[in-house]
């Protein structure tokens, strides 16, 4: 028998049912479906230090458990001493059992590490996806505050199959994410 995460076995077998009923969809692939968690992390600062990059990297492959990779600039910026194809930040698309692994840790044990935590925002941007941002990365377990040399944020974007705000928002709610106003405006 093969590994299932708990969150996905959970969305087969109660949120599924749960939006079913909810908004009176006629057929299971009507309900919308959580398709990929995104993390970057802009890290500006390269630009003066070359091993930042390699510390984001390390760290978001630690905290995701999948390899991340550099991104570069397009084009030259002079004000900011940017030149074109420069490292400048990091980012690791999550998809199948990795997206319900880390969503799992994200909402049981990372979240509620957040010092005087009361809920994230329930703004999504209008074609069913959710952005998150994290203002320090040593929220995770997996990170050592000990060999952090600088805290350094992220966002975490999920991107769902549901076509509208009020379905996606529905589906992360039943996912569990710690929504400060659960009534949707």
């Amino acid at each position: 028998m093969s590994y299932t995460p708990s969150l996905k076995s959970k969305y087969n077998d109660e949120i599924v049912a749960n939006l079913k009923k909810e908004f009176s969809y006629k057929s299971v692939m009507q309900v919308p479906r959580l398709e990929k968690i995104v993390i970057n992390q802009g890290v500006g600062a390269a630009v003066a230090d070359k091993k930042l990059i390699e510390t984001s990297v390390k760290e978001l492959t630690g905290i995701t458990g999948q390899q991340a990779v550099a991104c570069y600039s397009k084009k030259d910026i002079s004000n900011f001493k940017l030149r074109k194809k420069m490292p400048i930040g990091v980012k690791v698309t999550l998809r199948q059992e990795k997206m319900y692994e880390f969503l799992e840790r994200l909402v049981r044990v990372a979240l509620p590490r957040i010092r005087d935590f009361k809920g994230i925002e329930s703004k999504l941007d209008g074609r069913g996806n959710y952005t998150l941002g994290v203002t320090e990365q040593i929220i995770f377990p997996e990170i050592n505050i000990d060999n952090v040399s600088k805290i350094m944020g992220m966002n975490i974007t999920f991107v769902t199959s549901g076509k509208t705000d009020e379905e996606a928002f529905a589906l992360l709610r039943e996912f569990g994410l710690p929504f400060k106003n659960l009534k949707k405006n």
